[in-house]
């Protein structure tokens, strides 16, 4: 009887962990989605876009490095222009899906002030994201960034490394102003940067 009920127990246990273990994976709470964490003023969750008020928008980190082509970048050169920050990976099958919208829309805004800006993740080598920026005739730099250390610089709840692609939206403050944990098309990329070119 003793056996039957530690058993009992045991399976409860275990089936009770595996559900605490799939909603945190999942990132989804009873009331996460749809409400904002601590003072980030970000939704949760994924596949959505989140603009931010301009008072309460945060600086985006000053990340620096090598880009995909052996250049060196420093996000804060751009500060100025709006820039549009996209994490992105060869091997990821949205990041393909939107990466003609991002060139296309890159090429139509360049002398309105926009700055596109890539992170590259997860592609341990290089040869590969050349060959990802040829294909989709990539022309805007893009950091080079493996180990996913510097999307791990970004205040928390803005760029999940979790999600690939992820996009950011800078305003001309290098503050940021949107934040997008899905594929973008190019009528939704337009949509984000319009109000912020309004504003100069």
């Amino acid at each position: 009887m003793f056996r039957v009920r530690a058993s009992h127990r045991r399976t409860t246990l275990m089936i009770a962990g595996a559900v605490v273990g799939a909603l945190v994976l999942s990132g989804c709470g009873d009331d996460q989605l749809g409400s904002s964490s601590g003072d980030t003023q970000f939704v949760q969750g994924t596949g959505q876009v989140t603009k931010v008020p301009k008072g309460k928008r945060q600086a985006a980190p000053d990340i620096s490095g090598e880009t995909v082509d052996g250049d060196k970048l420093k996000l804060s050169d751009y500060r100025g222009e709006v820039v549009v920050l996209n994490v992105w990976g060869s091997w990821c099958a949205p990041c393909r899906a939107e990466a003609p919208h991002l060139a296309k829309v890159a090429e139509d805004t360049k002398d309105q002030g926009v700055q596109f800006v890539g992170i590259n993740t997860r592609d341990l080598d290089k040869a590969n994201a050349k060959a990802f920026e040829r294909s989709y005739d990539i022309d805007y730099p893009s950091l080079y960034d493996p180990s996913g250390k510097h999307i791990l610089k970004f205040p928390d709840n803005t760029l999940s490394p979790q999600t690939i692609p992820s996009t950011l939206v800078l305003d001309r403050e290098g503050k940021i102003a949107v934040r997008a944990l899905k594929e973008l098309g190019e009528d939704e990329l337009r949509d984000m940067l319009k109000p912020l070119l309004a504003k100069k």
